[in-house]
Order: C-alpha cells, then sequence, then structure tokens
C-alpha cells in the first residue's frame, strides 16, 4: 500500500510512456536529485568525495555504458579498461593542445573519440561472437595500453611517461588541478552521471534499444524482421565506448589528476567494471548505479571494519575483499542472474501488494 498505483490516473500516450509512469517513483527520483545537488555539496568533505562520491559517479558511467553493450545488446567486452584509456589520454590532449576551451568540451569530445575507437575494435563482433569476441576486446585492452605506453606523442613527451591534468575552470572555480575544491569536482561528475543516465534510459526504452535487445536476444532472428546487426552492433559498441570514454576522461581529470595507463587502466579496471555490471545486474541502468555503488562501499566498508576497528592488518583485508566479490560473483550468477536490480524489482512488487498477500 506504501508503493501503488492506485489512483494514478493515464490521460494520454505520453504520460503512459513516460521513463517513470508510477507517480511514486516520480517523486522519489526528484527527492534524490534534489539531495545530490543541493544538500549533498555542502556537507561533503575532502574524503567523502576522494574516497566515495567520485569513484562512484565515475564508475556508474562507465558502468552504464558496458551495460548498454553486455547487458542490452549482448556483446562481451573485456576492453573496458583500454577505452577508458583512451577518454584520458584524449582529453588530456585536447586540455594541453586547446587550453582555451572548457575542460566539459574537452570531456565531451574524449568520449567521442571513443566511441570512434569504440567502432573500430567492434568490427569484429560482425563475425565472431561469445568468447571470441571477449577476446578480440581484451586484445583491444592490451594493444591500447601497450600504445599509450610505447608512443610518447600521447603523454606529450613526458620524461616519466605519466599524464598530469593542468588546471581548468568551470564559470571561474577550479574544476582540476591541486586547487579544486571537493564539492566542484563532485559537482562536475554528478551532472554528467544525471545526463548520462537519462541519455541511457531514454536510449534503451526507444528504437535503439529494442534493436539492441533483439541482437541479444536471436540474432537471425532479429535479422530476419529488419534489423541491420552491422548497425545494431556497431551502434552499441559506439554508445558503449562513448559513456566509457567520458568516465576515463573524468577519472583522469577530475578524480586522479595524473596517471600512468599500465597501472590505472589496466586488465583489472576492464574485469572490475564488468563486475558492476554482473552484481548490479545485466540490461538495467539502476543497476550499473547499484553496482559500482556496492564495489565502491565494499573496499571502505571492509577497511573501516576489519583495519579501523578490529585492527587487522590492511593486506589481509585486501585480500578478504577478493574473496568476497569473488563469492558474490557466483552467488550472483547461479542464484539471482539479474543482480541488484531484480532484487529491487521483487521488492517494489511486494511493496505494491503490502500488506496483503496476493
Amino acid at each position: 500500500m506504501f508503493y501503488r498505483e492506485a489512483g494514478d490516473f493515464k490521460t494520454s500516450y505520453a504520460e503512459d510512456n513516460q521513463t517513470f509512469p508510477i507517480k511514486f517513483d516520480r517523486y522519489r527520483y526528484y527527492v534524490v536529485l534534489l539531495i545530490a545537488f543541493a544538500v549533498v555539496p555542502f556537507i561533503i568533505n575532502d574524503y567523502w568525495v576522494n574516497a566515495v562520491f567520485l569513484p562512484f559517479l565515475i564508475y556508474a558511467i562507465a558502468a552504464i555504458g558496458l551495460n548498454i553493450l553486455v547487458g542490452y545488446c549482448g556483446q562481451v567486452s573485456l576492453g573496458t579498461g583500454g577505452f577508458m584509456a583512451v577518454g584520458a589520454y584524449a582529453c588530456y590532449k585536447l586540455m594541453t593542445s586547446f587550453p582555451e576551451v572548457s575542460i566539459l568540451i574537452h570531456v565531451i569530445i574524449a568520449g567521442a573519440i571513443t566511441a570512434a575507437v569504440g567502432v573500430l575494435f567492434g568490427l569484429p563482433s560482425l563475425r565472431i561472437k561469445g568468447f571470441y569476441l571477449a577476446v578480440a576486446t581484451l586484445a583491444a585492452q592490451f594493444f591500447l595500453v601497450w600504445l599509450f605506453n610505447r608512443v610518447p606523442w600521447f603523454y606529450n613527451y613526458s620524461a616519466s611517461g605519466q599524464i598530469s591534468a593542468p588546471e581548468r575552470t568551470v564559470l571561474g572555480v577550479p574544476v582540476t588541478g591541486a586547487e579544486t575544491a571537493p564539492w566542484a569536482a563532485y559537482m562536475v561528475c554528478l551532472v554528467f552521471v544525471a545526463v548520462s543516465a537519462i541519455l541511457a534510459r531514454n536510449l534503451t526504452r526507444g528504437m535503439a534499444g529494442r534493436k539492441w535487445m533483439a541482437i541479444r536476444d536471436m540474432d537471425i532472428a532479429a535479422e530476419i524482421i529488419g534489423v541491420d546487426p552491422l548497425k545494431a552492433k556497431l551502434s552499441a559498441f559506439a554508445v558503449s565506448s562513448f559513456f566509457i570514454g567520458i568516465a576515463g576522461a573524468l577519472f583522469f581529470s577530475v578524480y586522479l589528476g595524473a596517471v600512468e595507463v599500465g597501472e590505472v587502466f589496466g586488465i583489472n579496471k576492464s574485469f572490475l567494471v564488468l563486475f558492476m555490471v554482473i552484481i548490479g545486474g545485466l540490461g538495467s541502468i539502476f543497476g550499473s548505479f547499484a553496482g559500482a555503488a556496492f564495489l565502491v562501499l565494499l573496499p571502505v566498508l571492509l577497511k573501516n571494519v576489519l583495519v579501523g576497528s578490529l585492527g587487522w592488518p590492511t593486506d589481509l583485508a585486501a585480500h578478504l575483499e577478493f574473496m568476497i566479490v569473488g563469492a558474490l560473483i557466483i552467488a550472483f550468477l547461479v542464484a539471482e542472474p539479474h543482480g541488484l536490480a531484480q532484487l529491487w524489482r521483487v521488492a517494489k512488487e511486494k511493496l505494491r501488494l503490502w500488506p496483503f498477500p496476493h
């Protein structure tokens, strides 16, 4: 009775097809957005921003991108770390080449460049699928990391091989560099997350999303009914890589400030984002947020409890984290393949009927 549709009438097709047709859903998301934009920036400090909020927001964008490709289109990818590196290095070259242009435009252009690279490495998906496509994207991961390590032009011939984000401002407020205030970095990432989630939600509910899901369920049948596999698969790679490129650009410029591609965007990054999608739920935008929140908060929780409260060694807590994540992935794949998103859907259905049993 707390969560129900009784009395929530629709008087037009537009109201019936809106993103959140249930009034309670709309109000809940309005409240979440209001708190995120109007309350959190005034109460957060440097620790909460760097330990929780920035990683969560950036990984959520990357998880949304990967979920479009894996969850909605059914194309397996293990090259997320490499595509994030493309976004980071593209943003760095744009920032150093065009310092007068806004950092926000640089991030968007970096996403577009990553989309082009994603389409290039998505071409094998027209001939291969499943495990073989996973190996092809894994090859893209290693090739991109090797490329950024071996070609000095990408890091402006720096002796250390690292790239460092120069200071840039938005409306006169520093958002990159050492002088960046925590709330400023948070707000930049939050704006990109909100826009990315709205775009992804509408894309997956529209014609493009239906084509992706048709390819995912049975590509031969989808081709018979008129879906072009070439356009559907490559568009999924392009949109997915666009979001992942934005995440990589923000990860470098706003969050870390300086990166070395092998350490930051290695194969571990690809598996981390993939685990977020699996635990959160394949084919769900909410699942991308849930998986990102879970895998960002879990290390913080374990460190505070095991290391801070119980006095355990840091390396032991880190190894325990790997064991817990691995066990959860196995549990979700066996017991609940749709992840945390499905658990949330079941909870909402229960609330719609509570306290009645049927």
